[in-house]
């Protein structure tokens, strides 16, 4: 990208040649001409108009293709490295070596790729060497290069933070042939967790960059225990991390896969917590898309969790099988799922499909809502499981939970509350309005009182017209939903159709001189004249309303009744609370 990473930097051990400067704009000129011919990469345009006017102002001075020159400058840079290795820091090597190999691309493009044998030799030491110092890449904390000069390592609480990761000790060692095939050394908690389970090297870097930081800036803000300056921060960390993964393990009734042992000294204890938040991490760096698939990262950080637990407690180091290789968590675990978003974004058209015909990442994290996820997509993947969607099947996968129909009367379903009680109002309103009084105190009448309390016939029409657009809107996704659930929708639609004939029929009973449609009712009831038939009717009505404004109000009262076994109670809350399960 920017011109000046294939100049000579201005060193003292080597002189300042011109002509070597436009041999390499003239390079890098063309080298981003090469990459991004019509400069559509932010900044491109500007660096190719700057090398331009330079390269022009320099055309007539130097000559287009001196080799020997090249060549002699290059020797003597490389001749220059090699004696002053050993008395720069790091990341000053790090800077000349690839200058070097800038220098040499710069050469074989002037010489059409016709070096003699010594540069060559020279070039091939040079890249020997220069192996060690390509992986010089870091964010903002260089972790893995002695001797950096920058200020930000010397901080305390980057030196806590990586002092916490290195610590290593009394974890089972891999084996040496699993080592040197990989060609790894692990010098940290991240490295173990990347040959234990195939993460990628890139991926390490950068988490356990982000592992520090994340350390460090809660280590400013927290003070720890005398003696263990990080348990706090840890404790801290952990608690952000896995506040998700423990609510989910709660909602699902299965027992958490973090197995710290309270006996084991705060060492110990807080290396394990390490060591489960970097794996955490690493799955998260290498989820792509599957980011926003929350509780699909629980589901996976859950298995791996119990295949760590296993190689810590028993004290052998063996990767799950699939898992030896580097990259194998991104093929086995990752890819497969990737294709399944893959799949449906090519089936959404670009966004101009309709909602019910293809899944988004909602309906696919839905998956893991209920514990039938462990049973239908296994570990690792069950690739025949329908998630999973394989070619060749006829039926679609239906979404799991909501297929929206595209309506406006989504306005009075989402808010049917609002709706229900506006018209309630404004009946009640007109009621006491056209009364013989006409204020608000005739309502103290008994005949203006019981025409008031005719809202609730009112209410379960509404409600009535509420359940019936529940079954409607939502019918396209009963394919998938659990039987309970359709049993309720069905049985709040024969209740709802009992209410609007039983308060009808109650209020005509409690008139006294009925008329018209009244009068048939009234007939109908046996000429019941007992006005607390209808009372009784609006209290038994009003129940399940009165119970779900108490459980709002009082949440506590309903978590504890959500954990309750009491088959009463179950039942309750299943009628009266929308259930989150839809698998």
């Amino acid at each position: 990208g920017r011109g000046s990473s294939w100049l000579p930097p201005s060193s003292s051990f080597f002189p300042d040649l011109p002509c070597m400067l436009y041999q390499g704009r003239r390079y890098a000129y063309k080298k981003v001409q090469r990459m991004d011919p019509s400069s559509i990469q932010r900044g491109v345009r500007q660096f190719k108009t700057y090398m331009s006017l330079k390269l022009d102002q320099d055309d007539t001075q130097f000559p287009l293709n001196d080799s020997k020159e090249i060549q002699r400058f290059y020797k003597y840079y490389c001749e220059n490295l090699s004696r002053t290795s050993e008395k720069q820091n790091f990341e000053e090597l790090a800077r000349y070596y690839q200058v070097a190999s800038a220098l040499y691309e710069v050469l074989r493009d002037v010489t059409n790729n016709k070096v003699d044998s010594e540069v060559m030799k020279r070039a091939k030491v040079v890249e020997e060497k220069s192996a060690h110092f390509k992986s010089y890449k870091y964010n903002i904390v260089p972790l893995n290069f002695p001797g950096s000069a920058e200020p930000v390592v010397e901080l305390p609480e980057i030196k806590s933070a990586m002092d916490a990761i290195r610590n290593i000790d009394g974890l089972p060692k891999p084996h040496m042939s699993s080592m040197h095939r990989e060609g790894k050394s692990i010098w940290d908690l991240l490295d173990w967790l990347s040959l234990a389970f195939g993460f990628q090297k890139s991926n390490v870097e950068n988490q356990r960059e982000n592992m520090v930081l994340l350390l460090a800036n809660i280590s400013t803000r927290t003070s720890g225990q005398e003696g263990h300056p990080l348990v706090n921060t840890v404790n801290d960390l952990w608690e952000k991390i896995f506040g998700n993964y423990e609510s989910w393990c709660r909602y699902l009734h299965v027992s958490s896969r973090i197995m710290i042992k309270y006996d084991d000294t705060e060492l110990k204890k807080q290396q394990l917590m390490l060591l489960h938040i970097g794996l955490y991490l690493l799955i998260w760096g290498e989820a792509s898309n599957v980011r926003f698939m929350p509780e699909c990262l629980c589901y996976i950080f859950h298995h791996m969790a119990k295949q760590l637990n296993q190689m810590v407690e028993e004290s052998y180091f063996q990767p799950p099988p699939g898992f030896e290789a580097e990259g194998s968590f991104l093929n086995i675990v990752i890819e497969p799922i990737y294709k399944v978003l893959q799949k449906e974004s090519q089936r959404s058209k670009g966004g101009t499909a309709g909602h019910s015909s293809w899944r988004n990442y909602d309906d696919l994290n839905e998956q893991f809502w209920s514990e039938k996820c462990f049973m239908k997509l296994g570990w690792p993947w069950d690739l025949s499981a329908d998630f999973f969607h394989q070619e060749g099947r006829s039926a679609r996968k239906p979404k799991t939970n909501f297929v929206e129909v595209r309506t406006f009367l989504h306005l009075f379903r989402s808010f049917n509350r609002m709706w229900i009680f506006f018209t309630l109002a404004f009946q009640a309103m007109l009621i006491v309005s056209w009364s013989s009084s006409g204020s608000l105190s005739g309502i103290a009448d008994a005949t203006v009182f019981r025409s008031v309390l005719s809202v609730f016939i009112t209410a379960a029409l509404l409600n009535f017209i509420k359940v019936t657009l529940d079954i409607l809107l939502t019918f396209q996704a009963w394919g998938s939903m659990e039987w309970t659930q359709i049993l309720r929708y069905l049985l709040k639609f024969f209740v709802a159709i009992a209410w609007i004939i039983i308060l009808p029929v109650t209020y005509s009973s409690s008139i006294k001189s009925p008329s018209g449609a009244g009068k048939l009712l009234n007939s109908l009831t046996w000429n019941w004249y007992n006005q607390s038939v209808y009372n009784f009717a609006i209290i038994i009505y009003m129940i399940p309303n009165i119970l779900s404004a108490l459980l709002f109000l009082l949440p506590q009262l309903q978590n504890i009744m959500e954990r309750s076994n009491w088959r009463a109670v179950i039942l309750l809350m299943w009628w009266i609370q929308v259930s989150l399960s839809y698998l």
